[in-house]
């Protein structure tokens, strides 16, 4: 026996332990390389400690992100109070005023039933002593009311965000300064504090005026403009203002610079493009 041959037979005696255990150690790489790369044994292994995970996340949800969220919360309503109140107001607002139109439908149906035929009985008696058609009375009746002008004002200033006219008009910018002039002027009158001007009568025309904190949208309206549709009204002004105006408030609003959180503003003509979806073909 040589002394290379002596030399492999003292390794055999002394490393075969760990031959052995490198093999053991590349045997098992191999295992996990198959089980990384084979997405059915890899979500076997990974799966139930995710969702262990989870449950344990979902259980500390409430002590550990809910004070977090709550003073979040707190600090987002106390440095802007504006915004977080026109985003709620719509949304509470068309809650309340559907509920009691609900239960003033069910008054006014009763009522309808009642004294439908008095209704009949003026008609025929205005018609017998007026000299005029029963047909004509009826339609001056059932006319519809139409909506013919748009605008959304900016409280503090009355400036003119945008409008949306089915005609030609005369200047809007002047349109919108008289309507808030008239409206500062009857409500300082009053001085009633929370409450604001709500209806202007113009000639043939009715303006229905809804405020919120920052802006006020005013609809004109020709036709016979009763309360089923000023319901409708302010359902499409709740609309409008909730799921656009209160989702883009900080971009609609001229901060002067002070705010660094703010995208691109929207321009006018994108305001005017949404009160012509919302306004456009509203059936009131």
């Amino acid at each position: 026996m040589n002394e290379r041959e002596r030399l492999e037979v003292l390794k055999d005696i002394l490393f075969t332990d760990d031959r052995d255990y490198a093999d053991k150690i590349t045997e098992r790489i191999v295992q996990l390389e198959q089980i990384l790369h084979d997405r059915n044994k890899l979500s076997g292994k990974i799966d139930p400690i995710v969702s262990e995970q989870l449950d344990e996340f979902a259980k500390n949800i409430p002590n550990t992100l809910g004070p977090v969220i709550t003073a979040t919360l707190k600090e987002e309503i106390k440095h802007h109070k504006d915004e977080v109140v026109d985003a709620l107001y719509p949304v509470l607002g068309k809650m309340i005023k559907k509920y009691i139109a609900q239960e003033m439908r069910l008054l006014s149906e009763k009522i309808d039933d009642q004294f439908s035929f008095v209704k009949t009985a003026k008609r025929k008696m205005r018609s017998f002593f007026g000299n005029v058609k029963e047909e004509d009375l009826l339609l001056s009746e059932l006319s519809m009311a139409k909506i013919e002008q748009v605008f959304l004002i900016e409280r503090e200033s009355g400036i003119l965000k945008a409008g949306y006219s089915k005609t030609e008009t005369i200047d809007e910018e002047l349109i919108s300064g008289m309507l808030t002039a008239i409206k500062s002027f009857v409500e300082d009158a009053f001085h009633q504090g929370g409450q604001s001007l709500e209806h202007i009568d113009y000639e043939l025309y009715q303006i229905h005026i809804q405020s919120f904190v920052t802006h006020y949208v005013a609809v004109v309206i020709s036709g016979n403009y009763l309360t089923r549709s000023k319901n409708k009204v302010q359902d499409i002004i709740f609309n409008f203002y909730n799921k656009y105006m209160a989702m883009n408030l900080d971009l609609v609003m001229d901060f002067g610079g002070g705010r660094q959180d703010v995208g691109e503003p929207v321009t006018r003509e994108d305001i005017e493009q949404e009160l012509a979806k919302y306004f456009g073909n509203a059936k009131i």
